[in-house]
């Protein structure tokens, strides 16, 4: 636990699921610590400009990988459409992910963003898990990595990964109840209507 704030980094992209960043965000945003925000959180995209998520939603982003010149306590790297097809293949994001996580304290994944982490090397050897409908292909395309069935989110210490969409608002919850207490998590989770078992 600790009790500086910190800053939160996460990455958005063409065709992000939108509950995958913006679960986590909402969860992070309202966590207080001595009743004040714990969290700085900024979003980040390769080019800084708007991107365009799922179903058509616009938004646009604090920084690019230019212009953000920081180090973050936690990255979080959201799924969908967008991860496991386009910038899966997109070699500067992936370096870009290689760098931030020498980086930072917790690098965490929602969803298929798993992928991302999955495909720059990150979960060689450590388990990790992803939505539901992806598992399979996950398990073919990532042998050395230990799929997890059936959890909300798995916690390897310095790297988190989530289930599908939702499953990012638990994971961002067990977040806040590791970085700043349980004590936080359960007081967000009322702000929020939220019902968890913290």
């Amino acid at each position: 636990m600790s009790n500086q704030q910190q800053t939160v980094l996460i990455f958005l992209f063409n065709e992000v699921e939108v509950l995958d960043f913006a679960g986590p965000f909402e969860v992070l945003s309202l966590a207080q610590k001595n009743n004040q925000p714990f969290f700085n959180v900024r979003t980040i995209s390769e080019t800084g400009e708007a991107i365009r998520a799922r179903n058509g939603l616009t938004v646009l982003p604090d920084y690019s990988f230019d212009t953000w010149k920081g180090d973050a306590d936690l990255v979080i790297i959201p799924g969908g459409y967008g991860a496991r097809e386009i910038e899966i293949h997109n070699q500067k994001v992936l370096t870009w992910i290689q760098q931030v996580y020498e980086r930072t304290n917790i690098l965490a994944s929602v969803c298929t963003g798993a992928f991302l982490l999955s495909e720059a090397g990150l979960l060689n050897g450590k388990a990790a898990t992803t939505h539901w409908a992806s598992l399979d292909r996950f398990e073919v395309d990532y042998p050395e990595v230990r799929v997890k069935r059936d959890v909300k989110f798995v916690d390897e210490g310095g790297i988190v990964t989530s289930a599908g969409i939702s499953a990012g608002i638990n994971m961002a919850f067990h977040l806040v109840k590791k970085i700043i207490g349980v004590e936080s998590a359960r007081e967000t989770a009322k702000r929020m209507e939220y019902d968890i078992l913290l």
